[in-house]
């Protein structure tokens, strides 16, 4: 390679590499950790009271990397901070401080994309203060936030940055008191895909949900994708006419008979669904209101009435092609119905099946060997335990059909090793009958070929 094609590969490399360190180095960060203090200037060493055998011992890098560095996650860096046994004198913030500075100035050329925050550490309320935060922080395009990060920090984050386009939040319930997410929503010019997910254990506070809505709802032209973990408590939902994601995953009590906002719906738009905790009704509600565009379902409930949600979704959703219900309880009418979802379904291609207690696996398997549309080959099930003749019986009725990609899960307390292995050995026998193409089981322990 002749030394000017070497300089365009480099030039053309080096900044795709940097973009983001955390992910390139993750498994070098000692390396990564010398790198950086060989880029930091005379003043920051001194400071450091690092001397000039790590100089003489490596040669300065010929590329400011640092410069290339989009994707900022302050995490990262304190596993970064972790290796600096190099530096014996110095404390972890006066190095964190320097790391920083390198980072966040004004002379950078490239601006950071994203910035990651996932501890409550006292510098954060510094970070944006540093000479250079505000061009730096001016083009970030996602912002990661977990825990209650101090409010003086996000407000100084919402009078740099208006071009976030991703939010994602962890326990915000934890967080009632931070006006700054408040500020930090409302005045982004894009936002498109957002993220509110609450402790387990935490019922939160309905008056700061609300004016989390509230903020979302200026939005409603550009949000598509949209997360939370409780029960809308305003019209939100009416008010995100282009929404194509929308996900519940409520795993702490609600009170689903007091208003409810998921009536009278118009989600013209919305493509995927996926819920936790949101009972049959209010399902079928949100399921009605999508006109038909639904191709992927994710459910995991605990309600009875699976045979009016079933309906919902062969009535209302004809190019479906992935679809995954997780049933705590069910009714004797459910198998029937699964028949009618494989005959109207007809863009079906993977269906995962999660059900406990007791179930007729068997007359399910010879429905779906009988009725399955002709792209329905990806299967994922689990329960408490499989029988083998349920599978022989599957497996009988599946011949001359598109060889299966099949997934099984099952509880070990209720299955022992010699069933298990006889799964094994059916499953092996089927696929060089070529009735299976690929499985992967999960019980005692794993046993796959060729997962997918």
């Amino acid at each position: 390679m002749s030394k000017l094609n070497e300089d365009t590969w480099c030039e053309t490399v080096v900044p795709i590499l940097w973009e983001n360190p955390g992910y390139s180095y993750h498994s070098s960060m000692s390396k990564l950790f010398k790198i950086i203090i060989l880029l930091l200037s005379e003043e920051s060493r001194d400071t450091l009271g690092i001397n000039n055998s790590i100089t003489e011992t490596y040669q300065r890098p010929l590329f400011n990397y640092i410069d290339y560095w989009k994707y900022l996650d302050m995490s990262f860096i304190e596993n970064l901070i972790s290796q600096r046994s190099i530096i014996e004198y110095s404390s972890a913030s006066v190095i964190r401080n320097e790391i920083l500075k390198l980072l966040i100035n004004k002379n950078r050329s490239s601006k950071f994309i994203h910035l990651s925050i996932q501890d409550d550490y006292d510098y954060y309320d510094y970070l944006h203060h540093i000479s250079g935060a505000e061009h730096c922080f001016s083009k970030l395009e996602s912002f990661y936030c977990k825990r209650n990060v101090d409010k003086s920090f996000i407000k100084g984050l919402a009078r740099i940055c208006k071009s976030i386009e991703k939010f994602r939040f962890e326990d915000v319930s934890n967080c009632v008191n931070n006006s700054g997410i408040i500020k930090l929503i409302e005045v982004q010019e894009k936002l498109i895909d957002v993220v509110f997910t609450v402790d387990y254990y935490g019922n939160g506070n309905k008056s700061f949900y609300k004016s989390l809505e509230e903020s979302l709802i200026r939005h409603a032209d550009t949000v598509h994708y949209l997360r939370i973990d409780w029960k809308p408590i305003t019209r939100l939902l009416s008010c995100l006419p282009n929404l194509l994601s929308l996900e519940f995953n409520i795993t702490h009590s609600e009170y689903w008979n007091e208003s409810d906002y998921l009536k009278d719906l118009s989600l013209s738009n919305l493509k995927i669904l996926k819920t936790i905790q949101v009972p049959a009704k209010s399902l079928v509600n949100l399921i009605e209101s999508t006109k038909g565009y639904l191709t992927e379902i994710d459910i995991t409930y605990e309600d009875v009435d699976d045979e009016m949600l079933i309906q919902a979704i062969y009535q209302n959703c004809p190019n479906l092609r992935y679809l995954k219900i997780s049933l705590m309880n069910h009714t004797n009418s459910l198998i029937s119905e699964f028949e009618n979802l494989s005959i109207h379904c007809k863009l079906l291609n993977e269906l995962f099946i999660e059900i406990y207690n007791n179930f007729s696996w068997g007359k399910l398997f010879i429905i779906l060997a009988r009725s399955a549309p002709i792209g329905l080959f990806k299967f994922k099930f689990h329960s408490t335990r499989f029988e083998l003749e349920d599978f022989k019986l599957f497996f009988d009725n599946w011949k001359n059909r598109n060889p299966v990609l099949l997934t099984i899960s099952y509880t070990p307390f209720f299955v022992n090793l010699s069933e298990h292995h006889q799964l094994v050995d059916l499953f092996k026998k089927c696929k060089v009958k070529e009735i299976i193409k690929k499985y992967y089981i999960s019980g005692h322990f794993e046993e796959f070929s060729n997962n997918y």
